[in-house]
C-alpha cells in the first residue's frame, strides 16, 4: 500500500513540474505565432460559392 502513496506523489509531483514549465513557456511567448501574420495577404480569402446559374423558362417548361 505504501507503494501506491509513492507512486501517487511522485505522479503529482512530476503533473506539477510540467504544468510550471508550460506555464513559463507561454508567458515567454513560446507559442506565440510570429510567421503566420506576415504571409497572412498571401493566403487566399474564404471561398465564395457561385451562385448556381439559373434556367430559362424554354428548358423547364415542356415544348411540344
Amino acid at each position: 500500500m505504501s507503494v501506491i502513496y509513492l507512486l501517487l506523489s511522485l505522479s503529482i509531483l512530476v503533473a506539477v513540474i510540467f504544468f510550471v514549465a508550460f506555464i513559463f513557456a507561454v508567458k515567454n511567448g513560446q507559442y506565440d505565432d510570429s510567421y503566420t501574420p506576415s504571409v497572412r495577404m498571401l493566403f487566399e480569402d474564404e471561398l465564395v460559392k457561385e451562385k448556381p446559374k439559373t434556367l430559362k423558362k424554354s428548358k423547364l417548361t415542356n415544348q411540344e
